[in-house]
């Protein structure tokens, strides 16, 4: 699928340092755990026909929760393994949809695992700045990525959200 015709030509860059990516998951079966993960890059390449490629790596040891022993449990082996495993990574050929509402479709790699996984969003929106903002967010099973732990203590489910600043093309 195509990227839409308003979509310009080339490599569009995302700026890591005014993009954030949070997410949520259940804790002990009824807490909502909020955290945020940093992004260390990311592009959107738009080809002469108009095809889009999504390209995205996050920081997993930058990972916070807000809590200094729950992030340092979330790093070790049997979770996340961030020693083994430092970055998530997020890479899609497949866009439908067009300005307004799209859903890109691609594979989220962690832990050495990858699973499918759709991004859904809005956008982008032009922040007159030379700059373009989309909003995006995507729901996975943790266990996809051999995640394993008791589903009381980490909810199956996990809901990225990501507010992503591109830089147009040149």
């Amino acid at each position: 699928m195509t990227a839409g015709t308003s979509a310009r030509v080339g490599t569009w860059t995302v700026l890591a340092d005014r993009t954030s990516a949070t997410f949520t998951v259940r804790n002990f079966g009824v807490r909502v755990v909020h955290g945020s993960i940093p992004v260390s890059l990311g592009s959107v390449r738009v080809s002469m026909d108009g095809v889009a490629a999504v390209e995205a790596a996050l920081d997993l040891d930058g990972i916070d929760t807000g809590n200094a022993k729950r992030d340092a449990d979330l790093r070790k082996p049997g979770l996340l393994a961030i020693d083994a495993h430092p970055v998530l990574t997020f890479a899609a050929d497949r866009v439908e949809g067009g300005p307004g509402e799209w859903s890109v479709h691609g594979s989220l790699g962690a832990r050495g695992e990858s699973c499918p996984l759709t991004v859904t969003g809005s956008g982008p929106a032009d922040n007159g700045d030379g700059t373009w903002r989309v909003v995006a967010r995507a729901v996975f099973d943790r266990r996809a990525i051999s995640l394993r732990a008791p589903r009381f203590l980490i909810g199956r489910e996990i809901t990225i959200a990501l507010d992503v600043v591109l830089a147009a093309p040149g």
